[in-house]
């Protein structure tokens, strides 16, 4: 079975009624011009012949504005040209997905979805608390998304939901009563998102005035990896952890790495041994784990395992496929 991506289509801030406090969409992108059925034609060219060389499949995905905003004419373009693709490139092109907002979702809008194949809309909720919600100039409430994700689900669409860390007025509590409140909905994907502060955006001034600091990196670490347990164990597929854009001057705070996923993960996974270590009075272990995991169970750079050897335990690891984590005491 060949791996699976997505051939992204941007359309920046396109359809979006609202900037939100974090909001600087056209520069993260560096695009502000609206997209044509002929751009989008071009970009998937490209898509194919990468996709074909690398051995994958992708969904189409748009990404960066509120796709189910759009005036109905012009998505239907959008849709029409990617849903030509789709039924021309069945060997690799799996599907079509986009992301929107909670408050813009539909009967009418649904089924139009449908009608051009697309497999997948993902909400961007960022918080499930409403004053969160009102701090950060979302434009909606908690009760949109609860309304939006049953209708979607009703559907028939993978639903993906997207929620955001370390926003204005927010608390590690606040962020872990939304995860817990997204995982209600039953979505199957979902993007944790810790907060970047940007120039130029409402954020960006509070940080400025020292009116707003967001958490510290080892605290985000920590929390994310919470996070990233309670989905998991949820049975809910974590598709994204941190936002993925280069270093540059118009990032002017808040937590950012290349490396955010492997460190949230690996953090994970480093309490889930350490507790069971601490708790069995052995000090020799063997770790079952798909062979997948096994980098994911070292952590970044290998550190769990040193890590844990500074605690005085030992473990190796025994591929087996399927197994995320199993751990046997082996003794002193």
């Amino acid at each position: 079975m060949k791996n699976k991506t997505n051939a992204a289509v941007f359309i920046p801030h396109l359809g979006c009624p609202h900037k939100c406090s974090f909001c600087d969409q056209n520069s993260i992108i560096k695009q502000d011009r609206r997209i044509t059925a002929g751009d989008i034609s071009a970009i998937l060219e490209k898509h194919v012949l990468s996709l074909q060389k690398r051995g994958l499949t992708a969904e189409i995905a748009f990404f960066g504005g509120t796709f189910t905003a759009l005036e109905p004419q012009y998505r239907e373009e959008l849709l029409s040209i990617a849903n030509h693709y789709l039924q021309k490139h069945r060997d690799i092109f799996t599907g079509i997905r986009c992301s929107t907002r909670p408050d813009y979702i539909d009967e009418i809008v649904l089924n139009q979805l449908k009608n051009y194949s697309v497999t997948a809309i993902e909400l961007g909720a960022q918080s499930m608390d409403n004053e969160i919600l009102k701090l950060n100039e979302r434009g909606h409430i908690a009760d949109d998304v609860r309304k939006s994700a049953k209708l979607i689900k009703s559907f028939g669409f993978e639903l993906g939901l997207q929620m955001m860390t370390g926003l204005y007025g927010d608390t590690p509590e606040k962020c872990l009563y939304t995860a817990d409140e997204l995982i209600k909905l039953n979505p199957d994907t979902a993007r944790i998102y810790p907060t970047v502060i940007l120039k130029n955006t409402k954020l960006g001034g509070l940080y400025e005035s020292g009116e707003y600091q967001t958490f510290t990196f080892e605290e985000t670490i920590e929390l994310c990896a919470e996070i990233y347990g309670r989905f998991t164990e949820n049975n809910i597929k974590i598709i994204r952890l941190g936002l993925n854009i280069k270093e540059d001057e118009r990032i002017i705070g808040g937590n950012y790495s290349l490396q955010m996923g492997e460190l949230c993960i690996g953090r994970y996974y480093f309490k889930k041994m350490k507790s069971f270590m601490e708790n069995s009075g052995a000090k020799k272990f063997r770790v079952y784990t798909d062979k997948r995991n096994i980098s994911k169970i070292g952590g970044h750079k290998g550190e769990n395992k040193l890590k844990l050897e500074q605690l005085g335990f030992t473990y190796r690891i025994k591929e087996k496929q399927g197994e995320a984590l199993k751990i046997e005491a082996l003794g002193i």
